[in-house]
């Protein structure tokens, strides 16, 4: 007798994978969300490999928990997988500052935010 297993958030063709407290704005790491959305996924860990901007790192990381995802816990094919939804979400807001001149408080926002990866399985069109 035990507990009823959780529905899935996802469809059974997909897999997701979360990234969480990331050191970088939302507005900058959608840019980087962006340039994967929607490719498959040998092309898009191509595109963050060899990416200049900082975070893309660590997007390559939660791209490739989703693919093992994906592969491990729900028996899909790795050659097969696309991008099907990269979004981006805030998180919180460290806030420190800096006193300024005549007796004035500069405020400095460093924020964080989290990624949400899903990939899905297409079938090649021949």
């Amino acid at each position: 007798m035990g507990k009823a297993q959780n529905p899935r958030r996802v469809a059974d063709n997909e897999a997701m994978a979360k990234t969480r407290m990331l050191r970088t704005s939302p507005q900058k790491l959608n840019l980087v969300a962006a340039m994967i959305r929607g490719k498959k996924v040998e092309k898009a860990l191509t595109d963050l490999t060899f990416s200049n901007k900082r975070i893309a790192q660590d997007v390559k990381k939660c791209l490739q928990s989703a693919i093992a995802n994906a592969e491990n816990n729900h028996n899909l094919d790795v050659d097969e997988l696309v991008v099907s939804e990269a979004y981006v979400g805030k998180n919180l807001v460290m806030k420190r500052g800096r006193p300024r001149a005549r007796g004035r408080f500069g405020k400095i926002m460093k924020p964080f935010s989290e990624i949400t990866i899903t990939v899905r399985q297409v079938e090649e069109q021949a």
